[in-house]
């Protein structure tokens, strides 16, 4: 069976899909993925073809506003911002995949297309192509107002190319989850025909930072991460001075968006790293300090690690809810996230035995998922 994956540009809505990918081809059909040029070198370090399709976030944006857009204040409050993500995850973006894919689709003619859920452009080519496709989440569906503003943009592009049934995230299709279905959004369990999926952690090899394996276990270890998008020098020094307070030792992935030079001197408790194989230093873990990305959110739930989410945009801000509300963690938002509150609470979480149980509870909900090879073996029935 020839099946096309396709993905936005960026680390969090790529990786997810990566591990159902790479179970397809191994159990021997034909895969080609489909995403912007700066992912393509990650797509094929998987083993797997890849094709130029959409383009990345930066690109998005300064086409939506131009190069010249002044940059979001950062005082400013989320909902502001709002109408920008809104026109380019629901015109631009979907604009430019759908003129990406279309010819791509007419070259291959896919029995299957399996589209990341923030990939409209995706959806909308395969739908009128013809060709049956399914959608990828990469987290936690998150309805609410900005969600709103994205299918109300999208809808009037819809309309414009002839497509009907805007209806997110799943326009309709069935789509593969790889959220534990009791910490997902109930608005989206309601209506959807939802494949559960492992979540599964995928990260480039590398090494793990020194010390971490074989080091003494007496010492917690506390991971602190804002990931690849939302890296805030601000912030990471306020956490790190934080949690060198501890006794604990703690590994800092900065990140591409934060020069690690920028932080200066640290206490010596604590590494900081450009990057770290999150995937891999997970399991080594006692707490994870971090933004609320979905793909470290669904790491920490996986291993069963408490959290320390200081959420900074985006999805984050709901993943952060979630955590609260399923007892694994907790948050501080804006000027709350102070050095003294992300010392006083990690010290909390790291001796807190209700948050570790429930923690491990979760965990073990996911592992009991369907994995990666159980999912690949059922992609032939969604392909008509």
């Amino acid at each position: 069976m020839r099946l096309i994956f396709t993905s936005l540009v960026s680390h969090g809505h790529l990786y997810p899909l990566l591990p159902l990918a790479v179970a397809a081809r191994d159990a021997g059909h034909d895969v080609l993925f489909a995403t912007g040029d700066d992912m393509r070198p990650v797509v094929e370090k998987a083993g797997l073809a890849s094709e130029s399709a959409g383009f990345g976030m930066h690109d998005a944006f300064a086409s939506a506003f131009g190069p010249d857009a002044p940059p979001r204040d950062p005082n400013a409050s989320p909902e502001s911002f709002y109408p920008v993500i809104g026109e380019v995850f629901g015109n631009v973006l979907p604009r430019r995949f759908f003129a990406d894919l279309t010819p791509l689709f007419e070259r291959h003619r896919p029995d299957l297309v399996v589209y990341e859920s923030g990939n409209a452009g995706g959806a909308i080519a395969a739908r009128l192509a013809g060709i049956p496709a399914i959608g990828h989440g990469f987290g936690r569906f998150s309805p609410g107002e900005v969600i709103d503003i994205i299918t109300s943009r999208l809808a009037e592009y819809a309309a414009e190319v002839g497509f009907e049934g805007v209806d997110l995230p799943s326009f309709g299709d069935p789509v593969v989850d790889i959220c534990p279905k009791s910490v997902q959004s109930p608005d989206f369990l309601a209506g959807a025909n939802r494949i559960p999926l492992r979540p599964v952690g995928w990260a480039e090899p590398g090494d793990l930072p020194a010390g971490v394996v074989g080091r003494d276990k007496s010492r917690p270890l506390i991971y602190l991460t804002l990931g690849t998008a939302f890296g805030d020098e601000g912030v990471l020094k306020r956490a790190i001075a934080g949690l060198g307070r501890l006794e604990a030792d703690v590994v800092v992935a900065a990140g591409p968006t934060v020069d690690p030079a920028q932080l200066g001197e640290v206490p010596g408790n604590v590494r900081v790293e450009a990057w770290v194989p999150q995937a891999e230093l997970l399991p080594h873990v006692d707490l994870v300090v971090h933004h609320g990305g979905s793909g470290t959110t669904l790491g920490a739930f996986g291993t069963g690690l408490p959290q320390l989410v200081l959420p900074q945009g985006a999805d984050q801000f709901t993943n952060a809810e979630a955590v609260v509300a399923a007892g694994v963690g907790t948050r501080l938002i804006g000027a709350d996230s102070t050095e003294d509150a992300i010392f006083e609470q990690s010290r909390k979480l790291l001796a807190d035995d209700e948050v570790l149980g429930a923690a491990r509870n979760l965990a073990a909900e996911v592992a009991a998922m369907p994995s990666p090879a159980e999912v690949a073996r059922r992609l032939p029935e969604f392909a008509g």
